[in-house]
């Protein structure tokens, strides 16, 4: 009999009391970080963002007890032991930096995605943070969505066989963030960065990436990348896609709407589908998974749970970093293991820009400090 039991979620952090200040106050900290910080029971001890009049509504609305004036002033806080930040990249590196500086106090750091601008700003982070002592942690959250664990756990058995095939079609409509009109790259950095992660996070590290990409028309600011297709090329055969369309067709210009991320995985021995249930945020829509193996031959098996991506998976990410810390072992979602997902996301870039399938190990050598 196939076991049912896929490991959809995470095992909560070991331990709960480590002291963790938020520096980051818009919506991905209010409402995914701390709602889902709150299920688990964390120590969110203070806050700090700008306006520090939105901090200030935050703490509030959430129950945090120190606000302070500048990420500086909650990095020199001595009571704090791990940080968790929601910023844009840009900024990012420079908010590391500082924390580096007080190493020591400051343990650990989850870092928002994508960790930097480039690969060669993540390689940067990365050494400033293994210098220093700091246990580096990027919130590659989509790894934890509950629908990519459980094929995660079904391809780690062997109910798939080899791995042939992978698929994800994304018609969703995303809301691009302010920041992200004044950066040279849009739905690869921003949206795409996911797939490319899980991809790498299920079946390892690809050889090529080939991209290709035109202007999504209801984005009014100039932009290179809206509707994205990629190929990632594995040096054993194995193949992977995504078709990331944040067009979907008039939607919001009068047409019926038909959004949703359907993923696909084919091996020699099963096949399994799903779909991910973010695009109907804020409501809560679980992910979903479908399978058949030939270790019971003709049967569909479709497990279900109550979980959400969104807030649900981003008690994974900190909880990895927490029992990180707590075990004195590397993240599986360190800042190290993440510069090949920064790789990814330049190889595409690179990709646009050339007409041509890259060489991961390309980009990789030319970040080298």
């Amino acid at each position: 009999m196939i076991n049912l039991e896929l490991h959809h979620m995470p095992p909560p952090p070991i331990r709960r009391d480590w002291r963790i200040g938020a520096i980051g106050s818009g919506f991905i900290m209010r409402d995914v970080h701390l709602v889902a910080y709150r299920k688990l029971g964390l120590d969110i001890a203070a806050i700090a963002g700008k306006p520090v009049e939105q901090a200030r509504e935050v703490a509030f609305a959430r129950g945090i007890a120190r606000v302070y004036e500048s990420y500086a002033e909650l990095i020199a806080d001595p009571s704090l032991q791990v940080l968790d930040i929601a910023v844009p990249p840009d900024v990012q590196p420079q908010i590391i930096a500082e924390a580096a500086r007080h190493a020591g106090h400051i343990r650990g750091i989850l870092a928002q995605k994508p960790l930097a601008m480039n690969y060669r700003d993540a390689v940067a982070v990365v050494e400033a943070c293994e210098k220093a002592g700091i246990v580096l942690a990027v919130n590659q959250n989509m790894r934890y969505d509950q629908s990519i664990r459980a094929l995660k756990t079904l391809l780690d058995r062997g109910d798939l066989g080899e791995p042939v095939l992978a698929t994800i079609e994304m018609r969703a409509i995303p809301h691009w963030q302010t920041w992200l009109r004044d950066y040279p790259g849009l739905t690869l950095a921003a949206m795409s960065i996911h797939h490319l992660d899980c991809f790498r996070f299920l079946f390892g590290d690809p050889e090529f990436a080939f991209a290709s990409a035109r202007t999504d028309p209801r984005t009014t600011f100039p932009h290179r990348d809206g509707i994205v297709l990629y190929i990632l090329e594995y040096a054993n055969g194995f193949r992977a896609s995504s078709w990331d369309d944040v067009w979907t067709g008039p939607a919001r210009e009068g047409a019926a709407s038909d959004t949703y991320i359907k993923w696909r995985v084919e091996g020699t021995d099963g096949l399994a589908q799903g779909t991910i249930g973010w695009p109907a945020y804020p409501n809560a829509v679980p992910s979903t998974i479908r399978f058949a193996t030939k270790r019971q031959p003709g049967v569909w098996f479709a497990p279900q749970w109550p979980e959400v991506w969104f807030p649900d998976a981003f008690q994974g990410t900190m909880g990895e970093l927490l029992d990180s810390l707590t075990e004195r072992r590397a993240p599986k979602i360190g800042g190290r293991e993440n510069l090949g997902t920064i790789a990814l996301v330049d190889a595409c870039y690179r990709s646009l820009d050339e007409h041509r399938p890259v060489l991961i190990q390309e980009i990789i050598e030319g970040g080298k400090s």
